[in-house]
């Protein structure tokens, strides 16, 4: 990562509520004049969610429906065809709103781990259980990516690409804590160097470009991200305890930015923006890291995807996000 890389001061993490295509466009846009989001809209059913949307991007590799989830098979079948053609609705809605746009632009993917920890086998078993099959499909992957991201190129020609991945099961991978089909057990922790090397090959193919790695989750493991590659993590501000501290304070001095899940992704009682990036203050005050710092590192999201929340709260939330980057920018102490 470059060390003069910075990101623009607000985005969103990804879904959205509704099925409108060029509706959600419009708001991802509209929101973020600086750094727009291809956004993903689950509420059509299966094959727009996030998983879905993800196995649809995979070369010789298909996924299907069963009961149980999602489930690898040999030939594509209607569920990835079903994918497919959502995603190349968003990227024309996508395209309509940024004519001539040029700036930061952020799409994303569900990254390799979980993946893994969700996609099944033939045997029912989740591919984290075959370290061959997460090998395939780490790479049937990145080529699926390295084509999506020449596609959104050629739509949206002057836009810098933001890949996000995705990885709100990297955690669970990690602790040996995805359960197996039966839910009696759960499957062996993997290594955290293959996880790291994993991580970095998929990183690696958005060459030139930037990454950020997205977990809702606790613990999210900064130091592994930042070797594999990650030029900026993105999480859940909320779940931070005083614990995490060093290892925030550690990423920033190593130049990894940060994208501040502070606004909460359901409906509720928004606070005033200042108040909303009252604790990132804390934090840098805590940390002994200059205030000037902080418009140069943090972006400012909502805390997850907005996919459960009401339309008219997804709107607010976005504009919020934006008001509260240009309080912390204008007043970062």
């Amino acid at each position: 990562m470059t060390a003069d890389l910075r990101f623009a001061p607000a985005t969103g993490i990804g879904s959205l509520p509704g099925g409108d295509a060029r509706e959600a466009a419009r708001t991802a846009t509209g929101s973020f004049e600086d750094f727009p989001f291809l956004p993903e809209l689950p509420a059509r059913g299966p094959g727009a969610d996030m998983i879905g949307r993800s196995a649809g991007m995979l070369v010789e590799l298909y996924a299907r429906v069963e009961p149980s989830g999602w489930r690898l098979g040999d030939r594509p079948g209607r569920d990835t065809k079903r994918a497919r053609s959502w995603l190349g609705e968003d990227l024309d809605a996508l395209e309509e709103f940024t004519q001539g746009y040029e700036g930061q632009l952020k799409v994303q993917a569900v990254g390799p781990w979980t993946l893994a920890a969700t996609l099944e086998l033939r045997n029912g078993e989740v591919a984290l259980s075959d370290p061959g099959a997460c090998r395939d499909l780490a790479a049937s992957l990145a080529e699926g990516l390295r084509l999506h991201l020449e596609e959104v190129r050629r739509r949206v020609p002057g836009a810098r690409i933001v890949l996000q991945l995705d990885e709100p099961s990297l955690i669970g991978a990690l602790r040996g804590q995805v359960r197996s089909a039966s839910g009696y057990r759960t499957h062996r922790a993997v290594d955290r160097q293959v996880v790291e090397a994993t991580l970095r090959d998929v990183v690696g193919v958005h060459a030139g470009g930037p990454v950020v790695v997205h977990s809702c989750a606790p613990d999210v493991p900064f130091a592994l991200l930042r070797r594999a590659g990650a030029a900026a993590v993105s999480f859940d501000f909320s779940l931070l305890t005083e614990r995490d501290d060093d290892v925030i304070g550690e990423a920033v001095e190593g130049g990894t930015r940060l994208f501040a899940g502070v606004v909460p992704g359901t409906d509720t009682a928004l606070s005033d923006p200042a108040g909303s990036v009252m604790g990132v203050r804390t934090l840098w005050r805590r940390l002994g890291l200059h205030p000037g710092l902080l418009a140069e590192v943090v972006t400012v999201t909502p805390s997850c995807g907005l996919a459960g929340a009401s339309p008219e709260y997804a709107r607010k939330a976005l504009a919020h996000c934006a008001q509260a980057a240009r309080s912390l920018a204008d007043n970062p102490e």
